[in-house]
């Protein structure tokens, strides 16, 4: 059976990190026996100066017809003071909406050959495991009415509905179900009357999980308790805006917001990504870390094809190339002594081959 994989590379260095994940699919694809058909389709700033457009008819439609779709990033300065419709922004908040998921799963987790890398202290850090579960298509990133007169006003509309917020808080519970039963939900009850809402419903849907225990936080508060008490956080349900800000803040979790992968689930059509931008300042450079992209095809591969132990396979390749001691230039800070530094082709070609050990130790194991 064949798996249609929609490849948007994007900008800055989207391209290159993507081009590593789909080095281990294709790894996999070729260890394991199966037939990945890859689709390549521009977005964003490559569109736009491809064909006037950050999300072409040809990209809709090619990311409408696949199993999963793999984006690398978006963003272009050039293109900071362009109108919003050739933002390259624009272009991935449309796929969002074209693919239909609204509940976005980023999963950080403190690695132990990094616990140096973080400037937390190793026993704030050392066993952090954190699933943010962000709220996607609403929000002020999609509300109406919204405006902009330059040098004189602009205005954002935060708009939830209860439909909205229940069908993400189900997924941020079921998560929960699985890990170890705990929700924290992010808001600003004491102010928004969205947050409001937000804290209402939340509170209905948990009555169905009687199994697992739900706290609420002040989006202020918790930012501070996320990087000072992680270890007491499992599933953590926010909306869009606060969900975008503190997945970033707890990349200092992992040691680099370049280790970051996520899922867009609840849609047609799943969209994975690294949580990272574009980085144009370091694209071509060779300094960009692919494990972020590559973590996220692991994430492809569980949530959007249902082949888990192929995507455990490719996390702990992740693992051992780290415990080897590879390094892409964000994630050197404290590392020990010995560590080699490598560029972002020559990581992905370590976890490559690292998928290939990890298959082999397995199945030397079952073979005993």
């Amino acid at each position: 059976m064949p798996y249609r994989i929609a490849v948007l590379p994007g900008d800055g260095v989207g391209p290159e990190v993507t081009r590593e994940a789909v080095r281990v699919l294709r790894a996999m694809e070729d260890l394991c026996g199966y037939d990945f058909r890859f689709t390549e389709v521009s977005i964003g700033a490559a569109a736009v100066r491809e064909c006037g457009d950050p999300l072409p008819e040809k990209t809709r439609e090619a990311a409408l017809e696949a199993d999963a779709v793999l984006l690398g990033a978006v963003g272009s300065p050039d293109l900071d003071r362009a109108p919003a419709h050739l933002r390259p922004e624009s272009g991935l908040l449309a796929l969002r909406q074209a693919l239909g998921g609204y509940a976005n799963l980023r999963p950080v987790a403190a690695h132990d050959a990094l616990s140096a890398c973080t400037p937390l202290r190793p026993e704030v850090v050392c066993g952090a495991n954190v699933l943010i579960v962000r709220e996607l298509l609403g929000g002020l990133y999609f509300s109406e009415p919204r405006g902009y007169v330059p040098g004189e006003c602009a205005v954002n509309t935060l708009r939830y509905t209860a439909p909205e917020i229940e069908r993400v808080a189900r997924v941020a519970f079921d998560a929960a179900r699985g890990r170890s039963g705990r929700v924290a939900s992010v808001d600003k009850a004491n102010v928004l009357e969205t947050s409001r809402l937000w804290r209402e419903v939340v509170m209905c849907v948990g009555r169905d999980y009687p199994d697992v225990i739900l706290e609420h936080y002040y989006v202020d508060s918790f930012a501070m308790l996320l990087v000072t008490t992680p270890l007491r956080f499992d599933v953590v349900l926010t909306e869009n805006l606060f969900g975008d800000i503190l997945s970033d803040e707890a990349a200092v979790l992992a040691g680099s917001i370049g280790m970051l992968a996520s899922a867009t689930v609840g849609g047609s059509v799943g969209l994975f990504e690294p949580v990272h931008g574009s980085a144009p300042d370091i694209a071509g450079t060779g300094a960009a870390n692919p494990l972020g992209a590559i973590a996220t095809a692991a994430l492809l591969l569980r949530h959007g094809l249902g082949l888990n132990n192929e995507a455990a396979i490719v996390e702990s390749a992740i693992d051992m190339v780290l415990a080897e001691g590879w390094r892409t230039p964000d994630i050197l800070r404290g590392s020990p002594k010995g560590a080699c530094r490598v560029t972002t082709a020559e990581m992905g070609t370590l976890v490559e081959r690292a998928v290939s050990d990890v298959m082999n130790m397995r199945h030397a194991y079952h073979a005993v």
